[in-house]
């Protein structure tokens, strides 16, 4: 089953809701409602989104013709247009000449064909795992920079907690 960039999308707003729906549950003083937690998700999402598309960007601008080239005819090899075309051109060919030499040929074009289109397409394929690779690196980035800043936060609310308790074993004494 093929999954759609915008399907893999919402299935990650979901699982990022869902997720911070349960951390929020730990936490019953405060009633945390759905819409807020789609708000924040959402904006995690946005964020993430816009750096992808800055590494894309980038990425492109590094690009040479022939990177694109190689892309596009990975793109159009993998499609039903494709198919459709070369089914065409063999019945074409086919029907218009049936002679041992034409059969030869065109078996002799098909595989200089297959090769070229092999290699193009091992190329398009190659700078896609570059680009998942360096994806993979921003979501590890991101992770590890959200921990950071929760160990910080929770070192903080250790800090007010213990002044509080301070604050309050002085009351008493003083009471």
């Amino acid at each position: 089953m093929k999954v759609t960039l915008r399907q893999h999308r919402r299935m990650r707003t979901l699982d990022s809701e869902e997720l911070l729906l349960r951390e929020l549950e730990q936490y019953p003083r405060k009633k945390i409602n759905k819409d807020d937690v789609h708000r924040v998700a959402k904006m995690v999402n946005e964020y993430q989104g816009k750096i992808k598309a800055y590494l894309h960007e980038q990425q492109e601008k590094k690009a040479s013709r022939l990177d694109r080239f190689a892309d596009r005819v990975a793109i159009f090899g993998g499609s039903w247009w494709f198919v459709a075309i070369l089914a065409l051109v063999l019945m074409i060919w086919l029907i218009m000449d049936s002679g041992r030499t034409s059969m030869f040929m065109l078996s002799f074009s098909l595989s200089i064909f297959t090769a070229f289109q092999a290699a193009l397409i091992q190329l398009s394929q190659n700078r896609q795992a570059a680009k998942d690779k360096q994806e993979q690196m921003l979501d590890i980035a991101i992770n590890y920079k959200a921990e950071q800043e929760n160990l910080e936060i929770q070192e903080m609310l250790n800090e007010i907690n213990n002044r509080l308790t301070d604050l309050e074993k002085k009351l008493e004494e003083d009471g």
